[in-house]
């Protein structure tokens, strides 16, 4: 198995401010997709993400909050059969740490390499959002290929 794994530290922010924004619509929106359906604050939600070339439903498996979010995903890309997507987040000083892991791809593909440029794309749009209130959620956020 393979894994993407991503660290970034959110200046002067709470805790519960970046758990918000990884468990609302409106935060998701804000930072990774403008078109997001649903809430990510109660196991077994599902939540839609839809992007301009294509899109998937996360299930969300775990909360523990402010610190866990963890979700498997529902329907999506062959290639994120069986993945999960987890943040965990910690205070460190004025900085709130995110660990994001994407687990369980099955080989290390074309495909996942774009994912993880995509992740670190869309965690710096979290930081953004955060910090600034604005972020860069699909589709305005930087286009690296064909995949978007």
């Amino acid at each position: 198995m393979a894994d993407i794994l991503h660290k970034v530290g959110i200046r002067s922010a709470s805790i519960d401010q970046v758990y918000k924004a990884l468990t609302t619509q409106d935060g998701l929106a804000g930072w990774w997709t403008s078109n997001t359906k649903g809430e990510g604050d109660k196991v077994g939600n599902i939540i839609q993400f839809r992007f301009g070339a294509g899109g998937f439903d996360m299930r969300v498996t775990e909360l523990n909050a402010p610190t866990l979010v963890k979700w498997e995903l529902a329907e999506g890309p062959e290639e994120w059969m069986p993945t999960t997507i987890q943040f965990e987040l910690k205070e460190d000083g004025e900085y709130v740490i995110v660990l994001f892991k994407h687990l369980n791809w099955k080989e290390p593909v074309e495909f996942m390499h774009h994912c993880s440029t995509k992740w670190a794309i869309f965690l710096m749009s979290l930081k953004s959002f955060i910090e600034t209130g604005k972020g860069n959620p699909d589709p305005y956020d930087v286009k690296i290929d064909n995949w978007n």
